[in-house]
């Protein structure tokens, strides 16, 4: 038994790189579900030592713990704004907003689609983006009920949307976070470089799927004319829960926008909203609403990612991409836009944008801070708008991925991969071409 962990231990790469790669095979065939895919991979990792078991050794604390590599921002936060949004569901507001949404767009489905990616993208930009998904959902099923269209089309856009729109500001998305305090990066730089080139992306791939659904998004003018002469008036089912529902959303809202202010983190902010309404509540109602299969594959996916991580391999692919550019600026540059937004695309951009970010800063050490500029808007582009590329890039992805499913619509890993993969290129393209003519030229 020694011996065989003792070869595990010399061999953690090749075994964390494995489970990793079986994972995700398995996560895109779907002939097993997403979370027990995610959860034996985590056991695996767990048994084999690749992380470890207990919270100190030898009276020590263990930086090794298989708990410090999941991220309980990401899992108190998912938790507590489900229950916020389902208690929130409970009062009719989200069918009124849908209603008015409909009535000012006439109906029209290609408008829906394109207003749900602007109100998606604009409201990632200063929310989480998994935040902003979770509050859009109710909206765009509703939308698609009233209309009789398949809402895949719509939440494939606004997945889009939500990770595109959290590129442009500090507080958008967690690798922008991590570069910011990585490179002392205020929320006005990141306005001031990223919102144009992050609009103009959106414009195009909102184009782009408009043309692209065009033959989904189509519904008779009975439809539409009844839509738009819709009286939402009685829409809401219960004001006061509405008025609860509106003030702890604003509240908790004005807590993720104030973060750098107050440095209260996001999940905290949720988790206080969620208590707040739950006093108004039969908890027990409230939690079966919550997706706890979506919670628990998280939990699996940080572990197994972690195992990788310590491993060395993220480290190992981060170094790789550094050192193949022999020192060229633009070489650099052009390698870690790329690089990040392939690799973002098939594992976590959280702990990746965290190994890379001290790699950019010694290169700025070495060659100055001014040499790592670019870098660190590539960075930034490449990982979070290389969460566009698969279903599971992303938190958002996923979130929205198995709501749909739970609401009868499966959206297929090999099924959003098209859509991604191509969203994805024209996103770094953009983004190329940006940062060669700001930055490089």
């Amino acid at each position: 038994m020694e011996s065989f962990l003792s070869y595990i231990e010399s061999n953690a790469l090749i075994v964390s790189a494995s489970i990793l790669i079986v994972a995700y095979f398995f996560i895109a065939t779907e002939k097993i579900p997403k979370v027990t895919v995610a959860l034996v991979g985590a056991s695996l990792t767990l048994l084999l030592g690749l992380l470890g078991q207990n919270a100190k050794v030898d009276g020590e604390l263990n930086p090794y713990y298989f708990i410090n590599y999941v991220d309980f921002n990401v899992i108190f936060l998912l938790v507590s704004m489900m229950i916020i949004v389902s208690i929130a569901t409970r009062s009719g507001m989200f069918n009124w907003v849908a209603n008015e949404m409909l009535i000012r767009t006439k109906g029209h489905p290609k408008t829906s689609l394109c207003c749900l990616a602007l109100f998606t993208a604009i409201a990632s930009a200063f929310l989480d983006n998994v935040t902003t998904v979770i509050l859009v959902m109710p909206v765009t099923f509703a939308i698609a009920k009233e209309l009789d269209l398949n809402p895949v089309p719509f939440l494939i856009t606004e997945i889009l949307a939500s990770n595109i729109g959290g590129t442009a500001t500090l507080i958008g998305d967690p690798p922008n976070i991590i570069i910011g305090s990585a490179a002392g990066l205020s929320f006005m730089d990141f306005i001031n470089e990223l919102t144009g080139i992050v609009a103009i992306i959106l414009v195009v791939v909102i184009i782009i799927m408009t043309l692209w659904f065009k033959k989904s998004l189509k519904t008779t003018k009975d439809k539409m004319e009844k839509i738009a002469l819709m009286d939402n008036s009685r829409t809401i089912k219960d004001k006061g829960l509405m008025f609860r529902s509106l003030i702890v959303l604003c509240l908790v809202i004005a807590g993720f926008v104030t973060h750098d202010i107050t440095h209260i983190q996001t999940c905290v902010c949720a988790m206080a909203g969620a208590s707040i309404l739950l006093l108004f509540e039969k908890p027990s109602d409230i939690l079966t609403d919550v997706e706890w299969s979506t919670i628990f594959f998280f939990i699996g996916l940080f572990v197994i990612i972690g195992g990788f991580e310590k491993a060395g391999g993220i480290e190992l692919m981060a170094k790789w991409l550094i050192d193949v550019t022999h020192g060229s600026q633009a070489l650099a540059s052009m390698f870690i836009l790329w690089g990040s937004g392939i690799l973002s695309g098939i594992i976590d951009n959280i702990p990746y944008t965290a190994t890379m970010s001290p790699m950019i800063h010694e290169i700025a050490i070495a060659k100055g801070a001014e040499f790592a500029v670019p870098m660190w808007w590539c960075l930034s582009l490449g990982a979070c708008l290389g969460g566009n590329m698969t279903i599971i890039g992303a938190a958002a992805n996923v979130i929205v991925s198995e709501t749909s499913a739970a609401n009868g619509h499966q959206i297929k890993f090999m099924e959003y991969l098209k859509y991604g993969v191509v969203v994805t290129i024209v996103s770094l393209t953009l983004s190329s071409i940006y940062i060669w003519f700001r930055f490089l030229v």
